[in-house]
């Protein structure tokens, strides 16, 4: 394949670029070998000359066709390359926000500075257990191929974690252990793995700090050795430090700060146990103040502080170890703090009483001046003589810190010891993953000493990788079988050499240490003098001496050789070491304990170890004469040792390689920075594996994915059934040179650009086949459109012509029409003229002929008006003149009258005076008339209030003016008889006058009082009209007020609606969430339990040893015998002592929630039990007395008996009255109680009413009992009749023949005697009762009506108050009331219970003794009179089969029959021959009988049995689906039985009257209604996990990765890391396996009876499992995010919806546990482009979290270059559209999540009665009753 062939026009290449290292263009022509120039157009639109180099000729980089770009696997690229690798990672990272990507068997780790939700326990759930290359990238996916390589090649295994500072290396291996500890548990319950874990913020602490690249920079490098037992379980961990960086305790550059332990100690200061450290702020602190920057934005360092000592105390460190640790760490902050002063250029001084140094010097206990004296002084030993020597204050200062350096040093290695003691375990080790975090290479502008140690390690560490990578190539194609020819690679060990071998760089730095006067420089001169022109991998600056550069495998470094010697002697002054190992405070001399012995802080190791693959490396013990020479070792020879122990464990190790990227320098969160990705890039050896890759044959294909993929460049006739023969033969058309492919085994492998030479083949052969499906589909439809077009056309035309024809016959039509209407018109406009004009001329003549005769008319009128006027006038006036001459006359008259009446009254006043004796005479009539001027003066007064006594001052004065005339005719009698009267006659005129006067006065005021009235009247009637008009206008506004009262209740019941729906939700959840809780809670109980009972057996095992022919009980027995330790019986306690020995914790949980209430009952019983022996005595005595009476009178029986029934009947009357007047009382009850139901009595109104109904239905059940005496009463009195009784005479005759003792007749009848008088004595006594009970009632009912007449005036009352008081008072009242009333009632209900209960056992106990009689008089009768009877057979079959539904079993046999039912029963065999549920409803039936025997310890020791067998057969079979189903599907059918068979009358609503007999009478067994009830949720626990732990598997393969649609998907190219095959394989699930197993499950749980609901819950929970584990792996891989896939994915979920709906349960809830995969399958499958898109996906997913749509639209990846990605802007607008909504941040379901289960009551309609026991159960010794 030529590269004319490739570089063909539209052709995309990569060009090299200052800015963004490399950029994209496209060819403009195709190129031509030998062109120097290439054509390109630039993706922002501009046009390029790129001249090609005239030395190379190379041609530019091709670029990956899209559907590769954003691959997991950079090997998977068809082009490796760099700026190939660069791109992907770009577009990984910025586009779809995925940091991990694969290169070959490196794992690239960006850094995104963001907490990202990918590493919860759900996703290390996600990736357990799962291939490294079925899954997206992840550093879980490393450690969980670690994990399997260790299980499976029995070979320890390392994770070799790199990168540079601020890349991400310590939070990358700090998730790799966190997996290792979530996944494989701890091996004891020392929770190893949690001490692993908490060993990561004591390191972070002590060996972290901020740079300028990063917060948390690791300045020192660790490999933990994490150890594993047999089983693969963390039994501990071992950690090696490496080259710890010392000088940033005395040292730190800009913005940098310390190792944050010291800012977290000065956080901490303020708290009590710190105040002896004296710290304060960190600024107060020469070696905390040197950055400037002593705060990290975002970190409280107190918390961090609380949490590095919550860690200590985890790994065992005492608080006074840790309080020592803090004190050394303040004791170093303090020595920093000493200043010296100089005295000469030769020596310094301390400051007296220095508080910094006396600080330190008390931390640390040591003399203040031998401490002071030797940091300004030091000692040198010469052969013969030693002396002292001040030193400079430069020097003093470089030997403090030094001093604070090496104390740092020491502490920190002390801490890795105990953390590594702490970590060690007794166990043996088996195998180890070992988790490398180090230093990646470094280049600044100024490199020292660390920075070359760093490179050093970096060279080895790259080394190792090279090899590594090149053995994998080879053997992976020494396994396909395929010719190889040797790959060349880099090879870095020349510049090792440089530097570790013989006279290398390392050599001379030691031997130059050696050196008395050795310096820098020297050192410098003998490198240049040694390597210089001699390798070529060194070499001198040009412009510098005291520098060297090395060429490493990165990139070229130059050191600065000032400090190489100072940081490799790594000298401190011996004096103050001594000073130091004399102090008083213990810890300190731990510290320098090993300076006699030669080890390193990194050479540690875990005793006890012992790896599989190497051996362990033990220190070497010094020998005493070593102990100065091995003191020396420099830091260099120390390195190099640790070094190569480190490369010795890697290389007997299988590595896996983490290389960590840092994106950008400036920390910002997804950002990527070309530049300095390609930089580290090169250095991390990712470009040199890519280079190795290509090198060989980078692309891979099995045959199958080949086939698969390039089906359609194959026609028909290359197809063969050999698909790799066919592979062949393609490949040979395809790709001529055969150089550029291999066939091996199993797989193809390609050179690479290969795969990209096939994709455009397929692509140009999937666009031809394009544009003809699309040239003949258009061809179709343009032929379809014209034909269309034709009939349309034709079908216009027709319209037309007929439209038109139609139009020209509607012209004609209208023609016509309208002539005539012209004819017409014509006529009608003149007939109407000519109408106009008649009728406007008789108009004219009648106005005018009108006008005449008015004229004529109103002449006559006023000449006849003026006459009329005239004569009214002359009349007027005459009348007039008439009126004031009658005027005056009768003025005269009276003037003249007035005179004479003076003169009349003078005489009659002077006859008054001499009339004395007439007034004697005339007494009385005096006395009359002052009567009347009295009354007359009254009538005056009164008229005072005319208005209102109108008319009674009218008939008062009728009646006095009748008076009047009836006094004056006496008078005139008088005066006619006395002659002496006319005088007073003109008086009594006068008097009348004036009274006439006062009348019409009364009547002109009468008038004018009418008026007023009148006017009153009218105002009253305006005001009352003004008042109606007010009151319409009121009641318009009462309407609109109504109409909006309405709409406000309409929408105020609609919003409460709404809340109540929103409510009732709300509870429903809040009611879910406390059941699942709940339910939790139970789980966690009951593996606490298994737990306990594991360790249990655990310490059994090891304590016992057991013995030969030891005998062994029985689990189950010994369960049982715990509980009956619990009786209140204490003999039964002393026969058994083994069980006072068992632990109570074994015992409380099984019984003791049973134990009070049965204690109390237990007591009630035998208080119960007293009376009725009381009440038997005392009726014993009475029958006794009755016996003697009727021995005395024995003829009497036949009248007693009568009176007996009397009284019988009597009692009956009596049973009646009263029920009569309850329900008489209820009805009035009722009625009062019904117009106010929501009066404050209602509720107790209600409490009387189900009171009375109880009270009632008892009477009931007592008349039914009285009757059933009488009528056994009524039978013996037909079978023993008297002699004198004539009815039955012959019958008693011929019993009395057959009697040969006249004494059995006696006995017989004092029995029925004794039986009568006790009857009638309860009947007494229950009447008597019942009259007390009416007579309460009464009572209580009128206590009702007071407090209802007292609720009335409380009512009154409040209404006088304001409202809110109103409301108060009334509210505290009712609260007080309803107490008050409902404990007076629990009062009484209690009552009423005992009463009922001792009656109950009364009537049982006299019936048993009435039955004792009649088998005692049965048993009186002779044999010989029995073999006479008539002999009836049929009788007994009749009633042997009348069974009660009860099985009897004896008490020894409780365990055979808990073994037989339950231990040993075969589900498989019971499901299928025998009914659903019999071991239910035989454990039911046995509780039954014993309930009957009201044997408490029976019912309790067969239940407590059934539970602990059951959990014994779950804990043995609990994996199998059958067992656990058997018992769960009867487990709820004995709960049910134990609900519906329990006498609530909630359960027997559905029960027939058969069922409700056989309900339990003694025994309230609630309480273990709820221990079933728990016990029925463990098993659905357990049934759910053995569902889930058998779909598990197949869920991802028959749901995602297997082709239901066959050709949908296509394979895309993988690389290393292959994935399984999505072609069905033999092995492979499918989702018909689902399908089939799902019908599995089904049959067995409906062969086994269980609950059509808990059947629908089941269902649910396997389809949420289904769809949280597809979802999940869905989210986790890029390669199953297409539109083919969604697809795919909604066909199997509809094959899923038909299995339901086959089965009948589309209502169960199973369909909505699929929605969110549903939506995810959508949301591939849609457009997304525009905002419309983007609204309807907002829209659509309702059921995904915005975490979860983004990760799917961010995977979505293109199959065929005809799709295309998903937009980053469209991605951000999802973003936004869904910020506001509040949904969970978690991007997995929770796989693991179990509904909360509930168990529906579903009574049984079969019949206890008819159960058959079956002989295969081997429960023979159970008898049914």
């Amino acid at each position: 394949m030529a590269a004319s062939e490739l570089y063909t026009k539209f052709a995309r290449v990569w060009i090299p670029d200052p800015e963004e290292v490399w950029k994209s263009a496209e060819l403009l022509k195709d190129y031509k070998p030998g062109d120097k120039v290439l054509l390109l157009h630039l993706e922002e639109g501009k046009d390029l000359e790129y001249r090609l180099d005239p030395k190379t000729k190379e041609l530019p980089h091709l670029r990956n066709p899209d559907i590769l770009v954003g691959e997991n696997d950079l090997t998977a690229l068809s082009y490796l390359h760099e700026p190939a690798v660069l791109h992907n990672l770009r577009v990984r990272f910025i586009d779809s926000k995925l940091i991990y990507t694969y290169c070959g068997i490196v794992l690239v780790a960006i850094n995104p500075y963001e907490q990202l939700p990918i590493y919860g326990e759900d996703i290390i759930n996600a990736y357990s257990g799962q291939n490294m290359g079925d899954m997206d990238p992840h550093i879980f996916a490393v450690a969980e191929e670690a994990y399997k390589q260790m299980a499976r090649d029995e070979r320890n295994q390392s994770i070799i974690v790199s990168g540079e500072s601020g890349a991400g290396k310590t939070v990358s291996a700090k998730y790799a252990m966190r997996y290792f500890a979530t996944v494989s548990g701890s091996a004891s319950e020392a929770n190893v793995e949690e001490k692993v874990l908490a060993s990561n913020p004591i390191m972070e602490s002590i060996g972290n700090a901020k740079t300028t690249r990063n917060d948390n920079s690791s300045r020192f490098g660790k490999y933990i050795e994490i150890g594993f037992d047999k089983r693969y379980r963390i039994i501990g961990a071992n950690m090696r430090t490496y080259l710890l960086e010392k000088s940033r305790v005395v040292f730190q550059a800009e913005e940098e700060r310390n190792y944050h332990i010291f800012y977290q100690l000065c956080a901490s200061a303020k708290l009590p146990e710190f105040k002896m450290l004296r710290l304060g702020d960190a600024n107060n602190f020469h070696y905390t103040k040197q950055g400037g920057s002593p705060v990290i934005e975002g970190v409280d360092d107190a918390k961090e502080m609380a949490h590095t000592r919550q860690a200590c105390t985890l790994l065992g460190i005492s608080e006074s170890y840790q309080m020592g640790i803090f004190r050394i760490l303040a004791g170093i902050l303090h020595l920093g703090n000493v200043g010296f002063t100089s005295r000469d250029s030769d020596s310094c001084t301390i400051p007296p009483k220095h508080e910094p140094l006396s600080i330190f010097c008390d931390l640390m206990g040591v003399d203040y001046e031998e401490m002071c004296h030797w940091l300004c002084h030091r000692k040198l030993a010469t052969a013969t003589e030693t002396y002292i020597k001040p030193i400079s204050k430069l020097q003093a200062t470089n030997a403090r810190d030094a001093l604070a350096k090496h104390i740092y040093a020491k502490l920190f290695n002390w801490i890795v010891d105990h953390v590594n003691q702490a970590l060690h375990s007794a166990v043996k080790q088996h195998s180890f993953i070992g988790v490398l975090d180090i230093y990646g290479f470094e280049t600044f502008e100024i490199n020292s000493f660390e920075q070359f140690c760093i490179n050093y390690a970096n060279e080895k560490l790259q080394q190792q990788f090279n090899m590594h990578v090149f053995k994998l190539e080879q053997e992976e194609y020494m396994k396909e079988q395929i010719p190889w020819t040797l790959i060349d690679f880099y090879d870095n060990q020349p510049c090792i050499n440089l530097i570790e071998s013989k006279l290398g760089i390392l050599d001379l730095l030691d031997e130059e240490c050696k050196m008395p006067k050795g310096t820098d420089d020297t050192w410098a001169q003998k490198l240049y003098n040694t390597h210089l022109n001699k390798c070529a991998l060194f070499e001198k600056p040009r412009l510098s001496n005291k520098a060297f550069i090395i060429q490493h495998f990165a990139d070229k470094v130059e050191y600065q050789c000032e400090g190489f010697l100072e940081k490799n002697k790594d000298t401190v002054f011996e004096e103050q070491i001594k000073v130091l190992k004399s102090s008083k405070f213990k810890m300190l001399p731990e510290l320098f304990q090993d300076d006699e012995k030669a080890i390193s802080p990194t050479s540690a190791t875990s005793s006890g170890r012992t790896p599989l693959s190497r051996t362990p490396v033990k220190p070497t013990k010094g020998r005493p004469g070593q102990m100065a020479k091995e003191h020396k070792k420099t830091v260099g020879h120390q390195f190099r040792n640790s070094l190569h122990l480190l490369m010795e464990t890697l290389n007997a190790t299988t590595p896996h390689y983490v290389r960590c990227i840092k994106p950008n320098d400036f920390k910002f969160p997804f950002t990527f920075d070309e530049k300095r990705a390609v930089q580290q890039l090169r250095a991390c050896g990712v470009l040199e594996t890519i280079r190795i890759s290509a090198a060989g044959f980078p692309s891979r294909w099995t045959y199958q994915e080949f086939f698969s993929r390039y089906r359609v460049l194959m026609k028909q006739k290359d197809v063969l059934g050999d698909r790799k023969q066919t592979c062949k033969n393609v490949l040979e058309k395809l790709i001529l040179d055969k150089d550029k492919y291999q066939f091996g085994k199993t797989k193809i492998f390609f050179r690479a650009g290969q795969v990209a030479y096939l994709e455009k083949l397929r692509a140009d052969k999937l666009r031809a086949a394009c544009i003809r499906i699309q040239k003949t589909i258009r061809g179709w439809l343009l032929r379809k459109k014209y034909l269309r077009m034709q009939r349309a056309a034709i079908t216009v035309q027709r319209y037309v012509r007929g439209y038109q024809a139609r139009c020209y016959a509607k012209f004609l039509r209208r023609t016509k029409a309208a002539t005539i209407i012209q004819k017409n018109w014509r006529m009608y406009v003149v007939r109407k003229k000519y109408k106009i004009r008649r009728a406007a001329t008789i108009v004219l003549q009648s106005c005018l002929r009108g006008y005449l005769a008015r004229n004529r008319y109103h002449k006559i009128l006023r000449e006849h008006k003026a006459v009329i006027i005239q004569k009214w006038v002359r009349g007027w006036l005459a009348r007039t003149h008439y009126r004031r001459t009658l005027e005056a006359i009768i003025y005269l008259q009276c003037c003249f009258r007035r005179m004479m009446a003076k003169r009349e009254l003078k005489k009659l006043k002077i006859e008054a005076r001499s009339v004395e004796r007439y007034k004697k005479l005339h007494i009385g009539m005096e006395n009359k008339i002052m009567q009347l001027q009295r009354k007359v003066d009254e009538q005056n007064k009164d008229y005072k209030c005319l208005m209102e006594k109108l008319t009674s001052l009218e008939g008062a004065y009728s009646s006095e003016t009748e008076k009047l005339r009836s006094d004056l005719e006496r008078l005139q009698l008088s005066e006619e008889e006395a002659k002496v009267a006319t005088g007073r006659v003109l008086s009594l005129q006068e008097e009348i006058a004036k009274l006439r006067k006062d009348l019409e006065q009364t009547q002109s005021e009468k008038k004018s009082i009418e008026e007023r009235a009148d006017r009153y009247k009218q105002e009253t009637e305006q005001l009352v009209s003004n008042l109606k008009e007010e009151n319409s206008l009121l009641k318009q506004e009462k309407e609109v007020l109504n109409h909006r009262i309405v709409e406000q209740a309409k929408e105020m019941t609609e919003t409460m609606e709404k809340k109540l729906v929103e409510e009732t939700k709300q509870l429903e959840l809040d009611l879910n969430d406390e059941r699942l809780r709940y339910q939790n809670l139970l789980n966690e109980f009951s593996r606490l339990e298994e737990r306990y009972d594991d360790l249990k057996e655990e310490m059994t095992l090891m304590v016992n040893v057991p013995k030969p022919g030891h005998k062994r009980t029985d689990s189950t027995h010994s369960s049982n015998e715990s509980e009956y330790t619990f009786s209140s019986e204490m003999a039964e306690m002393e026969d058994i002592p083994s069980r006072a020995e068992e632990p109570s914790e074994k015992k409380v949980p099984l019984d003791m929630s049973l134990f009070l209430k049965l204690q109390k009952r237990v007591t009630e019983l035998e208080q119960e039990k007293q009376v009725m022996q009381d009440e038997l005595d005392r009726r014993e005595e009475q029958v006794l007395r009755s016996k003697a009476k009727e021995e005395e009178r024995p003829q009497l029986r036949g009248a007693e008996l009568e009176y007996e029934s009397l009284k019988r009947q009597e009692l009956e009357s009596e049973n009646k009255k009263l029920k009569n007047e309850l329900n008489e009382l209820r009805k009035a009850l009722s009625e009062k109680s019904a117009p106010e139901v929501t009066a404050p009595g209602a509720p107790a109104y209600r409490v009387l009413m189900e009171q009375l109904t109880s009270v009632s239905e008892e009477l009931d059940v007592r008349k039914e009992e009285v009757l059933i005496l009488r009528s056994q009463l009524v039978s013996q009195k037909e079978a023993i009749q008297p002699k004198n009784t004539m009815t039955d005479a012959t019958i008693l005759l011929e019993d009395v023949q057959k009697m040969k003792d006249k004494g059995e007749i006696a006995q017989a009848y004092i029995g029925l005697k004794e039986t009568n008088r006790l009857l009638e004595s309860q009947l007494q006594s229950q009447k008597r009762s019942h009259e007390n009970e009416a007579e309460a009632l009464r009572g209580e009912i009128q206590s009702l009506k007071e407090e209802n007449n007292r609720q009335q005036q409380l009512l009154a009352q409040n209404l006088q108050l304001p409202p809110e008081a109103r409301i108060e008072a009334s509210l505290q009242h009712e609260i007080t009331r309803l107490t008050n009333e409902n404990l007076d009632l629990m009062e009484q209900l209690e009552k009423q219970d005992k009463t009922v209960r001792k009656l109950k056992k009364q009537l049982k106990v006299f019936a048993k003794k009435i039955g004792e009689l009649e088998v005692g008089q049965m048993e009186n009768i002779s044999p010989g009179q029995i073999i006479d009877e008539p002999i009836r057979p049929v009788n007994i079959p009749r009633k042997e089969k009348d069974f009660q539904g009860m099985l009897e079993y004896k008490k020894e046999d409780e365990q055979k029959l808990v073994k037989n039912l339950i231990l040993e029963l075969k589900p498989r065999g019971v499901a299928v021959n025998l009914i659903p549920g019999l071991p239910a409803y035989i454990l039911f039936m046995c509780v039954r009988h014993a309930d009957y025997l009201n044997d408490d310890q029976k019912v309790r020791s067969l239940l407590t049995s059934t539970i602990n067998s059951i959990k014994k057969v779950l804990k043995k079979r609990g994996d199998d689906f059958e067992t656990v189903s058997f018992w769960l599907s009867n487990t709820c059918r004995f709960l049910h039985c134990l609900k519906q068979y329990s006498g609530e009358e909630g359960f027997m609503k559905h029960n027939t009257s058969r069922q409700n007999e056989h309900c339990l009478t003694n025994f309230d067994l609630a309480e273990y209604r709820q221990v079933l009830s728990d016990l029925a949720i463990q098993i659905y626990q357990q049934l759910v996990r053995v569902l889930e732990n058998i779909l598990q598997p197949m869920i991802v393969s028959g749901m995602l990765e297997h082709e239901t649609i066959q050709g949908v998907s296509g394979v895309k190219p993988t690389g290393l890391r292959k994935r399984t095959s999505s072609i069905a394989d033999e092995g492979t699930y499918t989702l018909d396996s689902i399908l089939r197993q799902l019908n599995s499950f089904h049959s067995v749980m409906c062969q086994h009876g269980m609950d059509p609901e808990l059947i629908k819950q089941v269902a649910k929970q396997m389809f949420y499992i289904v769809g949280a584990v597809t979802l999940n792996n869905l989210l986790l891989r890029k390669d199953m995010c297409s539109w083919s896939k969604g697809m795919q994915i909604r066909y199997n979920v509809s094959q899923l919806e038909e299995w339901l709906r086959d089965k009948n349960l589309m209502n169960s809830g199973a369909k909505e546990t699929l929605e969110p995969l549903i939506q995810a399958a959508q949301l591939l499958q849609v457009k997304k482009k525009t905002d419309d898109d983007a609204e309807a996906i907002c829209s659509m997913c309702n059921a995904l979290t915005t975490a979860q749509i983004v990760k799917v639209l961010n995977l979505y990846t293109p199959v065929n270059e005809f799709e295309e990605r998903v937009s980053v802007s469209f991605i951000r607008t999802i973003q936004v559209r869904l910020r506001d909504r509040k949904d969970s941040p978690q991007l997995l379901m929770d796989a693991k999540h179990i509904f909360p289960v509930t168990f529906p009551f579903n009574p049984s309609s079969l019949a206890l009665e008819t159960i058959q026991i079956p002989a295969s159960l081997g429960l023979g010794f159970i008898a049914r009753v």
